[in-house]
């Protein structure tokens, strides 16, 4: 089931969260941030916060915004979070596809990445799956914690006309 965040959701997530960003794979987040610090980034920051529950476990989570303001603001933007026991078992398809159905809701016409870690490899095929383009190519955006610095791809979806 995939609904809105609480608070207390996000203090369930912590932990997840907290791993992504420390790892420095995918993440162009501070390592260490607090939890409020996240909490803001996260859940306060965005317009839509989601998580993804099974049988009362919390597997993902993703946020979704206007990737910017006035003339671009109908362009959405969103961030997802697997935890380790759920990768490969399609919740970040799932949260993807529900995202776009409420940004597409929310009048967004279209949803953009901005930095995908061109290593993390299975998100990269997952979105061009589900019909993001790789529009562009950041040289040596991200400090790969174990490859060094790696390209970051800015991946685009309309979402409608």
């Amino acid at each position: 089931m995939i609904r809105e965040i609480t608070k207390t959701d996000f203090e369930v997530f912590w932990p997840t969260f907290e791993r992504v960003i420390q790892a420095q794979e995918t993440y162009a987040f501070e390592p260490h941030m607090t939890f409020e610090e996240a909490y803001q980034l996260w859940c306060e920051s965005s317009l839509k916060t989601f998580v993804y529950e099974e049988e009362g476990a919390i597997l993902g989570s993703y946020y979704l915004k206007p990737n910017a303001m006035g003339p671009s603001k109908h362009i959405s933007n969103c961030g997802y979070m697997v935890s380790e026991q759920a990768r490969g078992k399609g919740v970040a398809r799932q949260m993807c596809e529900h995202s776009q159905k409420v940004a597409l809701a929310l009048g967004f016409k279209a949803m953009q990445f901005n930095s995908v870690v061109s290593s993390n490899e299975v998100a990269v095929k997952l979105w061009q799956k589900l019909g993001f383009n790789i529009i562009g190519s950041i040289p040596k955006a991200y400090q790969h914690a174990k490859l060094g610095l790696v390209d970051s791809y800015i991946m685009h979806k309309i979402l409608s006309e």
